[in-house]
């Protein structure tokens, strides 16, 4: 019974505390999972309390910057790489008088007073007041210290390091008997502990364990304002139960900011089609209230999406929740990130496993939600299948749509040809036996959404494409008419009209894939270099490249 607490009651005291917190929250929801989160000298708490936990609990552990792998008293342990045992030997040698400066030196090893001086500059302010915002921080920051050095003595001090200790040799020797589900936050300018090699080490010995890194963040990594716990927490796969929870508008802004290059590059004609027919540039053709469901046709690899998503949010403050393959939404395992928005936009933007359940839930709050009906097949298509449709015989949207009277926006998205060239595709791939062997792996351990071995769309076999890149033409969009299914749940419940409904939305999206196929070849901005040379002359990279004449 946590022995190795025996000589510091109140680390067992901690442990106790918490454990009967938890069991609290388990008995009365016992269907929720529990989230331990542990920051620093916090995670070695958290990971007795996991360590001690029996399976009918389901935990969840979030530990940042986590410190319960250092012994602070033991040279052979990762402690020796660690400022802090430095500061440990001084601390011994000290009178009281002079452990006031700890405090203050701790604060500026975990890189507390440059951040905030950074985030006072970062403001715009005018010189003046950015002097005297930075003068009341400095001001506030010395009396917070001053006050913490009144009660941090030596003794104090020790006390503390020394039952940190104890939790730290406790949670490494029982550490192979946690079987909670763990995301390590790890950042990459950490000035106390080398946290990095501790944290690859962590995730080797626990079964189910990622790691995240933010590269720019020091020690007190939640100091920084762009780091938003829920929506790394979410990004990672970690909010169960709370998939569609919508994102934070934090985290809607990062992405949106962060892939501002997308505009560069891309530089996307969005079009849509007005309830009289009439075609105009923009998104003024879309609905603005729920539920809506945009059906269309998925590019290789689903490039199509970042563009046409972001600039949803940007010109009608939309946020599209797209139903996506689950292998789509665990992509990433071990991550180095500088911003959180560029390594999983799709679970950040609020995408959620393509189920009926989950489309069913999104109609019900009234969303606008993307789904690809070719799934797989279409995103990871062979060479000369260029805008092909590969949907199954079944209308499987159609009457979960009519339920909640949905409006369906057929739409196409063209522009993948135009920066990519497939050379090694699926077909050259099974033609060797190790990539054979590598796709048959990575097909088993995916989710097989569709078995019907008759149908051309049900080959779903995961792999990667080889694609060559080319110089950046531009993607297009065409949003059709919006078809209404208000009031048709019940007539829709016949096979018969289901199917013609469900042929309308196909026909439409071919219709909408074949107008921008002939119309860009009439776009004198097409290429990058034409583009660039039109922004050098009007204002810059953020002017707006006209398009083919719209009717």
């Amino acid at each position: 019974m946590l022995n190795k607490f025996s000589f510091h009651p109140f680390g067992v005291d901690l442990v106790k505390l918490v454990e009967t917190t938890i069991r609290s929250e388990s008995r009365r929801f016992p269907n929720r999972p529990i989230y331990i989160m542990g920051e620093s000298m916090g995670a070695c708490l958290a990971l007795a309390v996991a360590a001690r936990s029996t399976p009918d609990i389901n935990l969840v552990l979030v530990l940042a910057n986590p410190a319960y792998i250092l012994n602070l008293f033991y040279e052979a342990t990762s402690f020796g790489k660690s400022q802090l045992q430095a500061l440990v030997l001084v601390l011994k040698a000290l009178p009281d008088q002079l452990c006031v400066s700890f405090p203050y030196l701790m604060s500026i090893m975990t890189g507390v007073p440059s951040r905030m001086m950074k985030a006072t500059v970062e403001k715009g302010l005018p010189f003046q007041q950015t002097a005297i915002d930075l003068s009341e921080d400095v001001a506030a920051w010395l009396s917070y210290m001053s006050g913490l050095a009144d009660v941090f003595t030596v003794a104090t001090i020790l006390w503390k390091l020394k039952m940190v200790d104890s939790a730290c040799e406790y949670s490494n020797s029982h550490i192979r008997n946690v079987s909670a589900q763990t995301l390590v936050l790890l950042s990459g300018k950490d000035q106390l502990f080398p946290n990095l090699v501790e944290g690859q080490r962590l995730c080797q010995i626990l079964p189910k364990c990622q790691m995240r890194v933010f590269n720019d963040c020091g020690h007190a990594m939640f100091l920084d304002e762009d780091i938003d716990l829920v929506a790394v927490i979410k990004e990672a796969g970690f909010y169960h139960r709370a998939e569609l929870l919508p994102p934070s508008p934090l985290a809607i802004r990062k992405c949106v900011d962060s892939l501002r290059w997308t505009d560069v590059a891309a530089s996307p004609v969005l079009l849509s089609t007005l309830e009289t027919g009439k075609i105009v540039r923009g998104l003024d053709g879309i609905p603005a209230e729920g539920p809506v469901l945009f059906v269309g046709h998925h590019n290789i690899l689903g490039f199509e999406m970042i563009p046409m998503l972001r600039h949803f949010i940007i010109e009608r403050n939309i946020n599209v929740r797209t139903l996506a393959h689950p292998i789509a939404l665990n992509m990433f395992k071990q991550v180095n990130v500088p911003e959180l928005a560029r390594y999983n936009f799709l679970r950040i933007m609020g995408a959620v496993p393509v189920t009926a359940s989950n489309m069913y839930q999104l109609f019900s709050m009234k969303s606008h939600v993307l789904l690809y009906p070719g799934g797989v097949r279409e995103g990871l298509r062979r060479k000369g299948e260029e805008y092909k449709l590969f949907w199954p015989k079944q209308p499987e949207f159609i009457r979960l749509a009519a339920t909640f009277g949905a409006k369906i926006v057929p739409f196409g998205a063209v522009g993948e040809d135009d920066f990519t060239q497939l050379v090694f595709d699926y077909d050259d791939q099974m033609k060797i036996p190790f990539l054979k062997a590598y796709i048959d792996m990575l097909t088993n351990q995916s989710i097989n959404l569709r078995t019907d071995a008759d149908a051309e769309f049900a080959n779903q076999d995961m792999h990667v494409p080889g694609l060559l890149a080319k110089v950046p033409g531009r993607y297009y969009f065409l949003f059709g008419k919006p078809i209404e299914t208000q009031g048709m749940k019940h007539e829709l419940r016949k096979r018969d009209k289901a199917e013609e409904a469900y042929s309308q939305v196909k026909c439409e999206v071919e219709k909408c894939l074949a107008y921008l196929l002939k119309r860009r070849e009439e776009d004198p901005y097409r290429n990058i270099i034409t583009r660039l040379m039109y922004q050098a002359t009007h204002g810059g990279l953020d002017s707006h490249v006209p398009t083919f004449h719209i009717d």
